[in-house]
């Protein structure tokens, strides 16, 4: 198994460019958000002697939210001129709205708990910009995410690997990608910790070398889901609390205010702390239960994607993490003949939610995932 650009996925030639030799390097398009990550991938492909240009997909109108705004825009071009790179900015504003923003929406609204970055990788990032790239002549396509792009010699195939270091690793939320996004995607930073990032950053004299990360959902800086939802035209329609017989505990303020395992802002005191282990869009109620409650020892998801391309035959074992914060957990997978698929765990796991990702994985390798039922 080869992995990462410098062991079978680089760039050509490194340090000076020979004259004739120049159209055997690779040329990249570097997806930059103005954060470090992203321009530290720029600097490491270069190093590594790819050519590289910058792109920015503008998603949101105006100046909203922290995701391609006027400073990010400014900090992407900055970085993009400090290093020689052309730099383009592509607008995905209405496609972002329709298959990330609306689905966000959507998904709230019929009791499930959505992943936007996880669209958004799918859709755009991975989507549209990498077909964009390749139009436009490109080989690769690379990112700032931690993770890995790995080659099975024996099989064929490409893989997709946790980032080195397992703190900042993002594989969770790349699960979607398919054998051909992987045969065009670079992903430099997956091979170092976020320390040694930040310090190739400042020895390279960029100017976002310490800009904090951005942790909260683009189109929702403030990370009230709710108003959001609101402002959306999503009426909030109140309801009842009930417990798991069905007795009337109180009254809720709208579905969607409410996520599975919540313990906070219930708005309602019943002597003894409460969590939501259920929502039931047909009735507009919200289960309320003990902490006990909240415990699964299975799962069943769809739109499953497979990273060899295909989906493995009879029962795997394998380890599972069903948040992106998660340790992942020892557990048992197999497709069932409707096409979805069941996750059994060793131990139950706490909160498992509707519309948030499972994701497999074989040690370092992701095997694939799907949208929890």
């Amino acid at each position: 198994m080869i992995s990462g650009p410098g062991s079978g996925r680089g760039c050509g030639m490194t340090g000076e460019v020979h004259e004739g030799k120049e159209m055997n390097r690779k040329k990249v398009l570097v997806a930059m958000s103005g954060g470090v990550d992203s321009s530290a991938a720029a600097v490491l492909l270069q190093e590594q002697g790819c050519i590289c240009d910058g792109a920015m997909l503008k998603l949101l109108p105006g100046e909203g939210g922290r995701c391609c705004s006027a400073d990010d825009a400014a900090d992407a071009r900055s970085v993009a001129y400090r290093l020689g790179m052309r730099f383009y900015v592509f607008n995905g504003v209405e496609q972002f709205r329709r298959e990330v923003m609306d689905r966000f929406i959507s998904e709230y609204c019929a009791g499930r708990t959505p992943n936007p970055c996880i669209d958004c990788n799918r859709c755009l990032k991975f989507g549209t910009l990498l077909e964009r790239a390749l139009v436009l002549g490109y080989d690769y396509l690379a990112t700032g995410h931690y993770a890995r792009v790995g080659y099975d010699e024996t099989t064929g195939r490409y893989l997709l690997l946790r980032g080195r270091d397992h703190r900042k690793d993002q594989s969770y939320a790349l699960y979607q990608l398919t054998q051909h996004q992987l045969a065009h995607l670079l992903l430099p930073v997956g091979e170092y910790d976020k320390a040694t990032i930040r310090e190739r950053a400042r020895c390279a004299g960029l100017l976002n070398a310490d800009k904090a990360d951005s942790q909260d959902i683009c189109f929702v800086p403030d990370g009230d889901y709710a108003s959001f939802l609101e402002r959306s035209g999503v009426e909030m329609v109140p309801g009842d609390f009930v417990d798991r017989q069905g007795h009337v505990l109180g009254r809720h303020r709208g579905l969607p205010r409410y996520t599975t395992g919540q313990g906070k802002g219930l708005g309602i005191s019943l002597g003894r702390h409460v969590y939501v282990v259920g929502k039931d869009p047909a009735a507009n109620t919200v289960t309320l239960g003990d902490d006990e409650e909240l415990y699964s020892t299975a799962l069943t998801a769809v739109c499953v994607n497979w990273i060899a391309g295909e989906a493995p035959k009879g029962l795997i074992r394998c380890t599972a993490k069903t948040r992106y914060s998660q340790t992942e957990t020892p557990a048992m997978a197999e497709m069932l003949p409707d096409g979805r698929l069941q996750v059994r765990f060793d131990e139950p796991q706490r909160a498992v939610t509707a519309g948030q990702a499972v994701v497999l994985y074989d040690g370092e390798r992701v095997l694939g995932g799907g949208t929890i039922e």
